[in-house]
């Protein structure tokens, strides 16, 4: 029936409506408040999160290190300032003690002062500066440093050298690591160039870093000294609220043949990151085993 007819009808009815009372009005309510009360509950059942830890576990390890012991443990990055003595201090902003507790810093293992040259041919050759007088020998530095090949270079006329260093990082959960130069840090003498940086997911990609320098004045030595900040590393994990602790883990055969997986793909294949679905497919269920 029409909305203006049913209205005509009620209107001559002699009979008025009643109307509900309060009461009813009040229990109905109620009713409706529980029902929904109880989907809420069951929708909230049903897309529940896994219970997780706040915190992070992140493994590391040395892996093929000669003289280890040159090599220091990663270690998070402390404000080394004098004790605040006034509330509003810098120091004590949340925002900069949290984005500094998240970054990992990692010290220069050598000292050495590296000279970028052309032999008579013409070809990019590198140098131990300092000869006898250096600490590290010319051969033992040759097999630390590696000269990029000129044609893998970004620019012509900045050479690109690596360091390869044993520190290996792993997660048993989604984390990817970014590498950076020490933004945190003050160096008196810059060095001649930028830290080529790199980001990659730790979970299933544990691979030894490396250590990469684009000389932007090559006419300058490269000089490193043993013990200042050398590059830093950061976390990122699904939750970014989430705090991350570095552990000492056990380089594992597991671990050690699921690494060989990996390594040297790039002679291969171009674009590394298209095996990712590879190394998930065939990555054991845990490769975290803390010493």
């Amino acid at each position: 029936m029409p909305i203006g007819v049913m209205d005509r009808v009620a209107a001559q009815c002699p009979v008025p409506r009643s109307s509900p009372s309060h009461a009813a009005i009040d229990v109905n309510e109620r009713q409706v408040g529980a029902s929904a009360v109880a989907w809420m509950g069951r929708i909230r059942q049903w897309f529940r999160a896994v219970p997780r830890s706040r915190v992070v576990d992140i493994g590391w390890t040395l892996r093929h290190a000669k003289a280890s012991f040159i090599w220091e443990q990663p270690r998070t990055v402390l404000n080394k300032g004098p004790r605040p003595t006034h509330a509003k201090v810098v120091s004590l902003c949340p925002a900069v003690l949290d984005h500094e507790s998240r970054l990992i810093e990692i010290t220069c293992p050598i000292d050495a002062r590296i000279r970028f040259q052309r032999d008579a041919q013409g070809r990019p050759v590198l140098e131990n500066a300092l000869g006898d007088a250096s600490p590290i020998r010319s051969n033992h530095l040759g097999q630390m440093v590696r000269l990029v090949s000129e044609k893998e270079w970004r620019h012509p006329q900045r050479p690109i050298i690596q360091i390869i260093t044993p520190y290996l990082f792993l997660a048993d959960e989604p984390v990817w690591l970014t590498q950076l130069p020490p933004l945190h840090a003050y160096l008196p003498a810059p060095l001649p160039g930028l830290l080529i940086g790199g980001r990659y997911p730790i979970d299933v990609w544990p691979r030894t870093l490396m250590w990469a320098f684009e000389w932007h004045d090559p006419a300058k030595d490269l000089v490193l000294k043993r013990g200042e900040p050398w590059f830093a590393v950061r976390f990122e994990t699904m939750d970014p609220s989430r705090k991350t602790r570095l552990i000492k883990t056990k380089l594992t055969p597991m671990l050690e043949d699921y690494i060989q997986g990996l390594e040297g793909v790039s002679n291969y294949v171009r674009g590394t990151f298209s095996l990712f679905d590879v190394a998930r497919s065939r990555r054991p269920k845990t490769l975290l085993a803390p010493e």
